[in-house]
């Protein structure tokens, strides 16, 4: 007799890197979390969200409600997702400003980022990029974003062995291992904010 496998159901994660450069590694940690689900995380689906397009956050950009129609595109992209994986680059103690510019052209009236699950990974120097995560959870309090607590995931990219090749791609197993465990948990922690 053949054992029955349960099928979770399917989690739509928009995915956001705070880093524009071609060859960012927090791209290349999205590019990683995207290969991983379709390799090992079953029931989650992660989609790349471009932020390099948005226009500089400027209120006279709003008219009777609506916003210029890359923006209207990169809101209904979040609304859309059932969670949201930032991967957040770490820029004088604090986030970037692609990553704050998305943040407040998506909290304009209606918030869609409000009660999504999150979960933020960052890599650098030093600390990793961990305070621009203390600065986005704060963020986050008032966009009424739900982060996962653990794990967390900073990652000293300069520290043997390598972490990435020269395209920016994530190469460390170890380091793939890590970033699995934080989608595994974005993933029940979704599942559990929606009571499935």
């Amino acid at each position: 007799m053949e054992a029955v496998t349960a099928i979770k159901p399917l989690i739509r994660v928009a995915a956001l890197s705070g880093s524009l450069r071609k060859t960012s590694f927090h791209t290349g940690l999205l590019r990683a979390a995207i290969d991983l689900t379709k390799e090992s995380v079953p029931g989650l689906q992660i989609e790349y969200i471009d932020i390099s397009p948005l226009p500089l956050i400027n209120t006279d950009l709003e008219v009777n409600g609506t916003y210029p129609p890359v923006v209207e595109a990169f809101r209904q992209k979040i609304l859309e997702a059932d969670s949201i994986l930032f991967a957040s680059p770490e820029y004088n103690f604090s986030v970037s400003a692609p990553l704050k510019n998305a943040l407040d052209w998506a909290s304009r009236p209606p918030n869609v980022w409000a009660d999504k699950p999150a979960a933020i990974i960052s890599t650098g120097g030093g600390f990793g990029g961990g305070r621009s995560q203390y600065h986005l959870r704060q963020i986050g309090v008032f966009l009424d974003l739900h982060f996962i607590n653990k794990p967390e995931f900073t990652l000293n990219a300069f520290q043997p062995p390598q972490k990435f090749d020269a395209e920016g791609n994530l190469v460390d197993e170890v380091t793939k291992e890590r970033l699995k465990q934080v989608l595994l948990s974005l993933q029940a922690f979704t599942l559990r904010l929606q009571g499935k």
